[in-house]
């Protein structure tokens, strides 16, 4: 079927390509050829210059003039291209000479790029169309004049066309790039190729082109003795022979081509010839595979001819073997299989559980209180107190899976077994406050009607007035803390915020998280009143990673307390007051800037947690020493901190923009009474740990 669809190609090729014509008779007479269609494609890219141009529509309009021109002799299109391509008449717009020869008199050059397969490819969709003018049976001549390189591929497009029937002229002049004009002009080269040096030496190839539709077809008008085809050349004819035959020596007689004999062929065992092509077969015991080339034995696993129970495994023509899918074994008769239990074999690396999933495989579990680890073999007991999922108020204590629940000191468990209650020191014990008497866990403290603050000893109540601080605080945001416990902190810092005269005039504060790194939360100059400080405290992400108090303590030096960040300038006399707060040992050193801070003149406060190293808080903290740091053991005890760190000053004297009125010694920034003292002594006796 496709060596007669080649022969049916090839014949209607040698039809349109060698159309008869007859030679002129006289000077003044057109050319009779037979019916063409001819459309010229033109080069007007940037490079062909204007006067290059006119001899250009010369160089058309002269062949016209040799044609006989007319609807059902030869029509003519031209076609210009450059980076676009441009129809400027069709097959089927004038059948006049002068109106022709009028209109490409009125071309205006595109003048752009060169894009060559562009314009082939709308000559062979668009061009040469029954909508433009193409009429069937009629020879299809196309004529290419260019001065340059193609900017795109032509080799292709230009195949694709002259399959097509087109028979394309290649006229190249001056810059042309022969290898392009080669590929795309139909063979023989010689008669379709031509190269000129400038522009208006193109009209030698008019008189060849006019030879050439005008000749004598000597295939059509003499015994050629061609046996199969035969082809018109300038003067002259060549013999071609059909598909699946080859020209014999003397040039016009053809042979069969026998590819079986000339072992022209691909077949795997044996091969059947016919002219020109051939059909491949097998010997016996094998079967020919579906490429018609390669053969294969007979399988009688394909053909179902095995008693296997799974896999049946070919080894040769008429041999095969039993085999089991994978989590299965052969069993003794060589055909059946039995799953494979890999757990009751033993046939596991499972630390506690191993489960059978099926055939050859499974997967490990654990025990109830435990769980599997990531490898995924080995187990590890559930802490439900160290992973928050229990329901203890206060303590829990773990077993694998399981918890119980205790209290702290002061505190007594509840029927629930859940949650603990207050035991009521202020009613139990002798606490002197002169006002009123507040419960704590495990401890109490004193409180002071509004406008009074609590005195030094923790229990009476004076009426001192809160004056203007600028505080800093450095807040422990290392991965010890744990994501719970910070938030303990920030409600620490917000019940602090709460005891202070908080105003852009007043008391300023800024807050400062450190880990590894030291971020500033928000500088002294950014909030002015203790709900916005409080809501932006609620918003600060949790940061984790290491402890470098050291880095902290020179960042707040340098940077927190300086103007730029909303310090107000040291001559103003407002207290520079810095409270660290922390869960454990520095990872770098603290002592140069816990000392430079101090002589900065900042009063510095440290309120240690948990892991804390109390060596470091004393050395953080201003004297006397033991009024400016704190330490309790548990994240949930800081309250009792906040509750009695009042972070207020009377200075006898100030200077600047704040003016004090009233003022009354105070003998402290901060005063932390007895009974917090004793809150913390309580608590230190439990040895809780965080």
């Amino acid at each position: 079927m496709g060596n007669l669809r080649a022969l049916s190609c090839f014949i209607l090729l040698i039809l349109v390509v060698f159309t008869t014509a007859r030679p002129k008779s006289g000077p003044d007479q057109k050319c009779k050829s037979g019916p063409v269609d001819l459309v010229f494609l033109i080069d007007s890219s940037r490079s062909v210059r204007p006067h290059e141009f006119e001899t250009m529509r010369k160089f058309m309009i002269d062949i016209l003039n040799t044609l006989d021109i007319g609807p059902d002799s030869t029509r003519v299109g031209v076609v210009q291209y450059s980076s676009q391509v441009r129809n400027e008449f069709s097959l089927k717009t004038h059948s006049k000479l002068e109106n022709m020869v009028k209109a490409i008199n009125e071309i205006v050059p595109l003048a752009q790029g060169t894009m060559t397969g562009l314009a082939i490819r709308y000559l062979m969709n668009e061009a040469f169309s029954p909508g433009q003018g193409d009429r069937p049976k009629v020879p299809n001549v196309a004529v290419i004049v260019t001065d340059g390189r193609p900017q795109d591929r032509v080799a292709e497009v230009a195949t694709e066309a002259r399959e097509k029937g087109i028979e394309i002229y290649a006229v190249g002049v001056a810059r042309a790039d022969m290898t392009s004009l080669r590929a795309m002009a139909s063979p023989p080269f010689e008669d379709h190729v031509f190269l000129v040096e400038r522009f208006d030496l193109i009209h030698q190839f008019g008189l060849q082109f006019q030879d050439k539709l005008c000749g004598i077809d000597l295939c059509s008008e003499s015994e050629h003795g061609c046996e199969h085809l035969c082809e018109s050349t300038p003067g002259s004819y060549i013999c071609h022979c059909l598909p699946g035959y080859r020209l014999n020596a003397d040039g016009k007689t053809c042979s069969a081509i026998d590819l079986c004999a000339e072992g022209k062929h691909d077949c795997q065992q044996i091969c059947i010839s016919s002219p020109g092509s051939f059909t491949c077969d097998c010997n016996r015991g094998h079967q020919l595979n579906d490429d018609e080339k390669t053969c294969s034995p007979i399988d009688l696993c394909t053909e179902g001819k095995h008693g296997c129970e799974q896999v049946c495994v070919y080894m040769g023509p008429g041999v095969f073997t039993c085999e089991c899918n994978e989590g299965y074994r052969l069993n003794e008769d060589e055909k059946t299989c039995s799953p494979i239990d890999l757990c009751a074999e033993g046939k596991h690396d499972c630390e506690q559980v191993c489960v059978n999933m099926g055939p050859g495989i499974f997967t490990c579990d654990c025990n109830k209180g435990y769980r599997l680890n990531e490898d995924e073999k080995s187990c590890s007991a559930i802490d439900l107190c160290a992973e928050g999922k229990h329901d203890c108020e206060q303590i829990c204590v773990s077993a694998p899976g399981v918890f119980t629940c205790d209290c702290n000191k002061g505190f007594k468990l509840n029927r629930d077994k859940r949650t603990c209650t207050n035991m009521d020191m202020c009613n139990t014990v002798k606490h002197g406050c002169e006002y009123q008497c507040v419960n704590t866990p495990g401890s109490y403290h004193c409180i002071c009607p509004e406008g009074q603050l609590l005195q030094e000893d923790g229990k009476t109540c004076g009426t001192c007035k809160s004056s203007n601080i600028d505080l800093v605080l450095l807040i422990d945001g290392s991965k010890s803390v744990r994501p719970q416990n910070f938030e303990l902190v920030k409600k620490f810092v917000n019940q602090v915020v709460d005891s202070l005269d908080v105003s852009a005039r007043g008391t300023r504060v800024g807050l400062v998280q450190y880990s590894s790194r030291v971020r500033t939360e928000f500088p002294l100059s950014m909030y002015h009143t203790a709900e916005d400080i409080k809501a932006a405290v609620l918003k600060v992400d949790y940061m984790e990673k290491g402890t470098m108090t050291g880095l902290a303590l020179k960042h707040m030096l340098e940077n927190s307390f300086s103007e730029a960040e909303g310090a107000r300038p040291a001559s103003h006399n407002i207290p520079r007051v810095g409270l660290v707060f922390t869960d454990g040992r520095s990872q770098d050193d603290i002592s140069e800037y816990a000392k430079k801070a101090k002589e900065a003149g900042i009063t510095m406060y440290a309120v240690g947690v948990g892991k804390a190293v109390e060596d470091e808080l004393r050395e953080i903290a201003s004297d006397p020493v033991e009024k400016h740091f704190y330490y309790t053991t548990d994240f949930s005890a800081i309250n009792t901190i906040a509750e009695n760190l009042k972070l207020n000053v009377c200075p006898a004297e100030s200077q600047g923009e704040v003016e004090v009125k009233d003022p009354c010694a105070c003998e402290n920034l901060v005063e932390f009474q007895q009974a917090t003292m004793n809150s913390l002594d309580q608590l230190t006796q439990k040895h809780i740990l965080c």
